[in-house]
């Protein structure tokens, strides 16, 4: 019994979070350092959540320190002390990106602060969720924002032993701030933000259609470069010979039913907005859909949670192959890919996936098992915490 405890206690590493949000904060980085926190606490670890807000909801083997603040000097001070009073050695995985920590996007002095926590001794790993923002000849503080994100970038990255990389694809921008340093950048996967058991609850495919009609969906935050692309395949789709329902899930859904529904009075009926649902409710709106529509800007890349959470379900997914994307992507064959822009050929994937039961479930099929090979929250705490054993 004993040699049992002291192998756990040798196996058990003590992580301190650093985020700039965390539930009941909505938002991507907040949906995955809970979930993130949770995966550690469950293989044994002891874990510490700093972050900005309010006293936040106890969950058991987590403890969160709401004591980031406006992440000013102030509040770094009181940081510290309470950083200082945790034994050692301290181990902080910040969950960057440079916009979300305050001041404008552009909070020098938290990176400065996380580069003096390293001089004294603390292991800082980041995790990148995005670089930095890129110039734009249209907007003088649009460039002044992203110049300074790179001064924040070269100074996280000499603070940090490992940059963790959401994407393949960051590397090429994060590499030259190294300054030559031969900081390791392994990718790690973002998972879905949804209970990675399939759904079972039948309630919302009765909600939105009758037996008969199929559902398309569409999962995310519904901004303007994302509501463009759907603007463009989307007729073809709803007036198409399936004649779908639709089901919009994510933040802003309901504001773009209403443009939807301006535009075209004849939908009306067969267009929904979900609202805000919690992971399960999530889970089971998403096993509803027959199809989920997934355009992004710069194709489908392996940072989107949205088109993660599909991939959990086991859903067929159209979406698009842009600048971005990884060659993964291609060949799992586990979601239908159209090039950005391609209104039309998305449209046609869609209808196409609609009108065959057999392609749909081998595209889903094949969405679960890369989701359960690659994405899963287990195999990225499978990967930190290896990497935890390597450098003690």
């Amino acid at each position: 019994m004993q040699a049992d405890t002291r192998r756990s206690l040798a196996s058990m590493t003590r992580w301190h979070l650093v985020t700039s949000e965390y539930p009941p904060d909505i938002g991507g980085v907040s949906g995955y350092t809970g979930q993130l926190a949770r995966a550690l606490a469950d293989a044994g670890d002891e874990v510490h959540v700093w972050c900005p807000g309010a006293v936040r909801e106890r969950v058991p083997g987590i403890q969160v320190h709401a004591a980031l603040g406006a992440i000013s000097p102030a509040d770094l001070r009181r940081v510290d002390a309470q950083l200082d009073a945790c034994p050692g050695p301290r181990r902080l995985l910040v969950q960057w990106v440079p916009h979300g920590f305050g001041y404008r996007s552009m909070n020098l002095g938290f990176c400065l602060w996380l580069a003096r926590r390293a001089r004294a001794g603390d292991h800082v790993e980041l995790m990148v969720h995005e670089p930095y923002m890129e110039f734009s000849w249209r907007s003088p503080l649009h460039s002044a924002m992203a110049a300074m994100h790179r001064l924040m970038t070269l100074v996280v990255l000499g603070a940090a032993r490992r940059a963790w990389i959401a994407i393949p694809a960051w590397e090429a921008c994060l590499r030259p701030y190294a300054l030559g340093r031969r900081v390791p950048m392994p990718w790690l996967p973002v998972p879905g933000c949804v209970p990675m058991d399939l759904a079972t609850d039948p309630s919302p495919r009765t909600r939105f259609a009758p037996p008969d009609q199929p559902i398309v969906g569409h999962f995310g935050s519904h901004g303007a470069a994302v509501a463009t692309l759907l603007d463009g395949c989307l007729p073809s789709i709803m007036d198409g010979p399936c004649r779908p329902a639709l089901l919009l899930l994510g933040a802003d859904g309901g504001a773009y039913r209403d443009v939807l529904v301006a535009r075209h009075p004849e939908w009306a009926p067969r267009v929904h907005a979900a609202g805000f649902l919690d992971g399960a409710a999530l889970a089971a709106h998403l096993a509803a859909c027959d199809v989920l529509v997934q355009p992004y800007p710069d194709g489908v890349t392996s940072r989107r949670t949205s088109v993660m959470a599909c991939l959990s379900q086991g859903r067929a997914v159209v979406t698009t192959a842009g600048r971005l994307t990884e060659p993964l992507w291609h060949s799992s064959g586990a979601v239908s890919l159209v090039g950005v822009g391609d209104a039309t050929g998305m449209a046609d994937a869609v209808v196409r996936v609609l009108a065959d039961a057999g392609v749909r479930a081998q595209f889903g099929t094949r969405a679960r098992q890369l989701y359960l090979d690659t994405f899963s929250v287990e195999r990225i705490v499978n990967a930190l915490r290896a990497a935890s054993m390597r450098a003690a």
